[in-house]
């Protein structure tokens, strides 16, 4: 294995070519990873035993984001996503923090809240005693509901009880579930608790699940990006650094611009979560739940200037991802995807995935202050707009070309190129003909 994400002109070669060059740089091999990408990585038999009323799949692209240098390692990252420009974004952002030592990435233990509801509960006070003076039993209970956790190293770790006021109180199990993401175990301690917790509250039961902003399981990462790095054609390095901070306080004083700004970090994130089978909205859930932790919705990602000159980010968010259980025992596309990541564990996963959403964000924030975000995003907007107006084969790249010089990248414009194309084509063969 060569152990690098530097794949030099990677996305000027074909799809079999680039296949075989993450196959070359991995430990894939070349006929199961064309196997399973092929067609989406997942058969209508397994998609039908895996959700309800099973028509078919629907393939999304599967791509590979490069340059990713976490902790002194390099990944090759597998991201679904149908939004033009975000991979290359990503790699590229990757590349110019690679240039300051890459990604330095922590993060917490794996532990996820199990939330059981009480309401007309008759002393908030007394119930929270009582259920504080058998926390010992109640870790004990939960253990036993999850006995292949605890073998695994995870299990209960502590209990909190909350009053909401009203005679709603609210009690809080913290468990560690390892490399899970952890969803069906904390329900299952939750289920199992709620009998006995009610017993020590003297409330009726209420609702018993997860909590998605897992805020015990944070990802913090910290980047530095020389300011040569960021230089584009037309402007200065330490011109664009100064407009990335500025793009970033803009974020941290307006929540209609970190809104738009936290959307460009989760491209990234994402699109890893997707491809390794984890579940996106939980994630989405988390994330932005905790940019509204302080009563304000806040930039999950903030970048200043460093005494050193160059520019220095860092994101933080809660990200549950797993490496075993859930859609990844069915999914041949989500088990290729994290064999080909390499990763230990689901806190590493995460680490990567937070990079890539720490990159992504850099990537969207050095366009807006330079060339402004569309000149990119559109330039590989239009290909999707060639193919949607009919183009097929080389006509595609042809189509998408014209629309670009042109700066107009709409289905209209793509239809009329199309049509001069093709007909400059049956001119020339009636020439061929004629002779």
């Amino acid at each position: 294995m060569s152990h690098t994400s530097r794949i030099p002109g990677f996305y000027k070669l074909p799809v079999e070519a680039r296949r075989r060059a993450v196959a070359e740089a991995s430990d894939l091999d070349l006929v199961e990873l064309a196997r399973t990408v092929g067609h989406g990585g997942l058969d209508v038999a397994t998609a039908d035993k895996t959700v309800e009323n099973v028509l078919g799949t629907y393939a999304l692209p599967l791509a590979v984001g490069l340059n990713v240098r976490m902790n002194r390692r390099d990944y090759l990252v597998p991201m679904v996503v149908e939004e033009p420009s975000v991979v290359a974004a990503a790699s590229n952002a990757a590349r110019m923090i690679r240039e300051g030592g890459g990604f330095e990435v922590t993060w917490d233990e794996p532990v996820m809240i199990a939330q059981v509801q009480f309401w007309d509960v008759p002393d908030a006070a007394l119930a929270a005693a009582r259920v504080w003076g058998a926390r010992a039993e109640l870790l004990r209970l939960a253990d036993r509901a999850t006995p292949s956790l605890v073998e695994r190293g995870g299990g209960a770790r502590d209990v909190e009880v909350r009053d909401l006021g009203e005679g709603l109180l609210v009690v809080h199990v913290l468990v560690d579930v390892r490399d899970a993401m952890g969803a069906n175990l904390v329900n299952t301690v939750a289920e199992a608790l709620a009998p006995t917790l009610a017993a020590l509250t003297g409330g009726r039961t209420g609702l018993r699940i997860l909590s998605n902003l897992c805020d015990r399981r944070c990802v913090r990462v910290s980047a530095r990006v020389p300011a040569a790095a960021l230089a584009t054609e037309d402007t200065a390095g330490e011109l664009v650094r100064d407009g990335v901070v500025l793009a970033s306080r803009f974020a941290e004083r307006d929540p209609y611009r970190a809104a738009t700004h936290n959307k460009g970090i989760m491209n990234g994130v994402d699109a890893v979560v997707l491809a390794t089978g984890n579940d996106w909205r939980a994630v989405e859930a988390g994330a932005h739940a905790w940019a509204a932790r302080s009563g304000r919705y806040a930039p999950l990602a903030v970048w200043r200037r460093g005494d050193d000159g160059d520019l220095h980010g860092e994101l933080a968010l809660p990200l549950a991802l797993g490496v075993v259980g859930g859609t990844l025992r069915v999914h041949p596309g989500a088990r290729l995807a994290l064999r080909l990541l390499a990763v230990d564990s689901a806190q590493e996963l995460a680490g990567v995935a937070a990079s890539v959403g720490l990159a992504s964000n850099l990537a969207a924030l050095r366009a807006l202050s330079t060339c402004g975000i569309q000149k990119g995003h559109m330039a590989l907007h239009a290909r999707s707009v060639a193919q949607a107006a009919g183009a097929h084969g080389p006509e595609v790249e042809e189509v998408a070309q014209v629309l670009h010089t042109r700066g107009e990248v709409t289905m209209d414009a793509a239809r009329r190129a199309l049509a001069a194309l093709r007909g400059a084509r049956s001119r020339v063969a009636e020439c061929f003909a004629a002779k």
